[in-house]
């Protein structure tokens, strides 16, 4: 089996190359744009930062540079075309740091994280920057001081919209993070952080830096791109610490999720490990507390709704009016770009695992009327759904395991360990075995009425 390597390279002037071992396929990748500024849309963060009167930590960019090549390698080195079983693959990565014995601690970390985020083999190395690294910082054009007590992640979705307004609403001042690397995603995304904005829920203009990253396709010359991007978390993570580390004190970064969704228990056995994205699993945000102590940075990083379903986000958000505005301006689908070819104008496919949780959730809204999403499919008992189409596949796996709880309930117990290991949380055993319980329910009472096929025929 190949490993295929992608070694980070500052400029003409670094010569470095790693030695190729045996099976090993090694691709230099620039990380300067041609102006001699970090590239992939760092740069430009750098700039919004500056003009906040913010900059960086020195390890914080090697962080960001860390999270481009892990990108990078998840997004560049196709699946079907290297793994041995269609799944796996052996990625290596270099970086080029400020520190490295300080990065080389956090390796074991590293491989451990990444190889339960993708399913992947890694190797990830660190070498020391050839001279200084050039575009790390810029000068503030605006001086603009901010005091921002924390940083939270804003996707644009209806999670990380109802974190905002309750934080907002709590009298927090946070630094707001968004990446916008998909097309379908950056202009809804936009949109809704103005409108927030606009709504006046803090006495002061919100503030938000984003970073659209966007790696060239041809990293390694003749393998396809990947499109299952396991990893775009390690990403998403990252930029939120690494804007942090401009705070100069420390800081905790809130990744709004709900519960049902962080845990992500398979819904099949085709859908075990690494082929349901673990996010924010419980284990992986240890994983990231881990990583920041090892590497010296004074953040935490926690999910505020753990231990809420999505429709309890809905139902106890702190301004109801708000989030009743604001809501059908946030996306949820899984495949939002796929809006650009279909004759609608709807924002949401509807049929989505994604969009299915949001549907139950907005069921739950203390408005009428309750959801006013735009969905390709805005009535899902319209007709029976075909469950070998993508249109019902996950409403077949919904009611499949649906009906299992309902003739078994202690599967519940069993199957939230699935995704991976909760050692660590065994005092939120309970409220995890609830949570899911609570919000397969949800989705249970949306399914009324839904029919599929194969799956009906089948249970007749």
């Amino acid at each position: 089996m190949t490993r295929y390597v992608i070694s980070g390279v500052l400029g003409h002037d670094d010569r470095y190359r790693p030695k190729a071992e045996e099976d090993e396929v090694v691709a230099r990748l620039e990380l300067l744009n041609t102006g001699g500024h970090l590239a992939f849309g760092v740069d430009r963060t750098l700039m919004q930062m500056a003009a906040m009167s913010l900059s960086p930590t020195a390890i914080g960019v090697d962080l960001i540079t860390l999270a481009a090549l892990v990108h990078a390698a998840d997004t560049r080195v196709s699946r079907l075309q290297t793994s041995q079983d269609g799944w796996t693959r052996e990625l290596s990565i270099v970086v080029p740091v400020s520190d490295p014995d300080r990065w080389n601690a956090a390796v074991p970390t590293l491989d451990r994280m990444l190889r339960f985020l993708t399913g992947d083999l890694w190797r990830v190395r660190f070498r020391a920057l050839a001279g200084m690294r050039p575009g790390a910082s810029r000068v503030p054009r605006v001086i603009r001081r901010e005091d921002f007590d924390g940083v939270s992640l804003f996707s644009g979705g209806l999670d990380s919209l109802i974190g905002a307004i309750d934080e907002l609403k709590g009298g927090g001042r946070p630094l707001f993070v968004s990446h916008g690397g998909e097309g379908g995603v950056s202009g809804p995304q936009r949109r809704l952080f103005r409108t927030l904005d606009s709504l006046g829920i803090s006495k002061r203009p919100l503030a938000r830096v984003r970073l659209g990253m966007v790696i060239p396709h041809n990293v390694f010359e003749g393998i396809a791109a990947e499109n299952s991007t396991r990893g775009r978390s390690f990403l998403f993570i990252a930029l939120g610490i690494f804007a942090g580390t401009a705070l100069k004190k420390s800081f905790t970064l809130r990744v709004p999720e709900n519960g049902l969704i962080s845990l992500n228990v398979p819904l099949d056995e085709t859908r075990l490990g690494s082929n349901s994205t673990r996010t924010t699993h419980p284990f992986y945000i240890h994983r990231w507390n881990e990583l920041l102590d090892k590497i010296e940075i004074d953040a935490t990083i926690e999910n505020p709704y753990w231990n809420r379903t999505k429709g309890q986000m809905v139902a106890e958000c702190v301004d109801a009016d708000a989030l009743q505005k604001l809501a059908p301006m946030s996306v949820s689908c899984a495949h939002p770009s796929t809006k650009r070819w279909s004759a609608g104008s709807e924002s949401h496919c509807g049929y989505c695992l994604p969009c299915i949780i949001r549907r139950s959730s907005l069921q739950k809204a203390p408005w009428t009327p309750k959801d006013e999403t735009g969905y390709a499919v805005p009535d899902l008992t319209a007709e029976i759904m075909d469950t070998n189409k993508a249109k019902g596949r996950q409403i077949r796996g919904f009611q499949f395991t649906i009906a299992r709880l309902a003739e078994n309930p202690e599967l519940a117990k069993l199957w939230i360990y699935k995704p991976g290991s909760l050692a660590e949380d065994a005092a939120k055993v309970p409220d995890l075995v609830r949570v899911y319980e609570d919000g397969m329910a949800e989705v249970a009472e949306l399914l009324k009425g839904v029919r599929a096929a194969p799956l009906d025929q089948r249970s007749e």
